[in-house]
């Protein structure tokens, strides 16, 4: 298997000055021209296919997939990679459309599914592993480092690290100029829509065989994460003080608002050659390394590397990539790559998408959702946030419900108008036919087959043997 993250070994170089590390992370993370490519990340949980309560043998997997590991082995170059909770990632190279994109990913999934197969394993599209406890299979340095700094803060992160699944789309910054086009507004515009995605693909309903209270379980464990890596940087998200008619602060800049946010995020990693631990001073943020805190100076190699650890729900990476949509089953990815390469690629529907979503942003109440034995997470506020009230609650809530209608209109116009493959329009049109315009998400899905597997088995009388053993 190829293992990407820690595929490049430590390069020391000149320790960085505090200017040369913002000119360098406002260089990487946004690389402006005209928009069109597409790109997704498809993350999929690894499962026995007679018995998915197991824990699958990473060297099942590993001999499964051996033939596809090496780059240009499945048919549309998509990287084949592992998650450190076994769960495997294929991501696609930029495709100059979303027919092009889905056409090379669907042939690449194919090769996958079908390398699997004779081993007894299957993909399961699932944003949150309903049944298995977290455990992780890979001991790289960087997931031994990972695992020591979110312990830090409870279990949440090995949850998200060995459990959790998602549908990642990338799409190109935009131009420098303004409009739907320009990077700003496709930044903002991204963020806007970005809790009506959670909502309308929630698919996490369950955990450890039982329903946690929210729709969105992979997206709640994420905001109780280290927020200085987790929360949307200052002034992404619209908000009601001080702002412009599009709901932002006046003479906000998304390059100098992402730089402040890399550099005063905590160090999760620190690379030393040769070494195993690569664990960080507790507290120790980029800012305070190139300050001169810790045992050495962080070289440009550092700060690429420290970018590489944050978890934004959007992430500029040069291109933008969206984080906060759930695994969807089956060909399900298909439905929210399309959405977002419609509502960001075309001008009418970006628009339109805009004031769906701006609707939702004038305030947020009071969060009465939890896990059992915890409170909800806060907001900056205090109160419950937009993200998290469309993880708690996904297209039960009116004004997500409202706002996702809007979202998948015009989003289906837009891809008519953009001339998308019939089978893609066909299935964005079924998608809004089965969920969004009844108000459901297929977290429902899986919550109404979990009460009838619930109410069998108390008719007849046969005991719930998938918590065995469990906490």
């Amino acid at each position: 298997m190829s293992y990407s993250r820690d595929s490049v070994a430590y390069a020391p170089g000149p320790p960085l000055t505090e200017r040369d590390a913002e000119e360098q992370a406002q260089g990487i993370c946004f690389k402006t021209g005209p928009p069109g490519r597409l790109g997704v990340e498809l993350e999929w949980l690894v499962k026995d296919g007679r018995d998915p309560a197991l824990h699958v043998d990473q060297h099942r997997v590993t001999e499964a997939l051996a033939r596809l590991a090496t780059p240009g082995a499945l048919p549309g170059e998509s990287l084949l990679t592992t998650e450190p909770g076994g769960q495997v990632e294929l991501s696609s190279a930029p495709a100059p459309g979303l027919s092009g994109c889905v056409s090379a990913v669907s042939d690449d999934l194919a090769a996958l599914r079908a390398a699997l197969r004779p081993a007894g394993l299957r993909l399961a599209g699932q944003g949150m592993d309903p049944i298995r406890p977290p455990r992780r299979v890979l001991d790289q340095p960087r997931y031994l480092a990972m695992e020591q700094f979110f312990d830090r803060g409870g279990p949440w992160g090995r949850i998200m690290m060995c459990s959790t699944a998602s549908v990642q789309v990338s799409v190109d910054a935009g131009e420098e100029g303004p409009g739907p086009a320009g990077f700003r507004w496709r930044w903002r515009l991204l963020h806007a829509v970005g809790p009506v995605l959670v909502a309308a693909f929630a698919n996490s309903p369950l955990r450890l065989g039982h329903p946690t209270g929210w729709k969105s379980t992979r997206q709640a464990t994420w905001s109780r994460l280290d927020p200085s890596r987790t929360r949307a940087p200052a002034d992404a998200e619209p908000s009601t003080g001080g702002a412009t008619g599009n709901g932002w602060p006046e003479h906000t800049d998304p390059r100098a608002a992402w730089v402040a946010y890399a550099l005063d995020a905590q160090v999760m990693c620190v690379r030393q050659p040769g070494a195993l631990c690569w664990d960080a001073p507790s507290g120790l943020t980029f800012r305070d390394w190139l300050r001169g805190a810790g045992d050495r100076r962080p070289t440009a190699d550092d700060l690429t590397y420290h970018l590489s650890t944050l978890f934004p729900p959007v992430r500029p990476q040069g291109h933008l990539e969206l984080r906060m949509i759930d695994a969807q089953p089956g060909d399900g990815w298909i439905v929210p790559t399309a959405v977002v390469s419609a509502l960001v690629d075309d001008p009418i529907a970006a628009q339109a998408a805009m004031a769906a979503a701006m609707d939702l942003w004038p305030g947020s109440r009071p969060g009465t959702g939890s896990w059992p034995g915890r409170a909800s997470s806060p907001s900056r506020n205090g109160t419950e946030s937009l993200w998290q009230r469309a993880a708690r609650l996904g297209p039960a809530d009116a004004s997500l419900a409202r706002a996702s209608r809007g979202c998948f209109e015009a989003a289906l116009a837009a891809l008519g108008r953009r001339g998308a493959p019939r089978p893609v329009r066909d299935a964005v049109s079924a998608y809004a036919e089965r969920y969004v315009l009844r108000d459901r998400c297929p977290a429902d899905d899986r919550l109404d087959e979990a009460r009838a597997a619930a109410d069998h088995a108390d008719r007849h009388h046969e005991p719930d043997m998938s918590l065995e053993g469990q906490p």
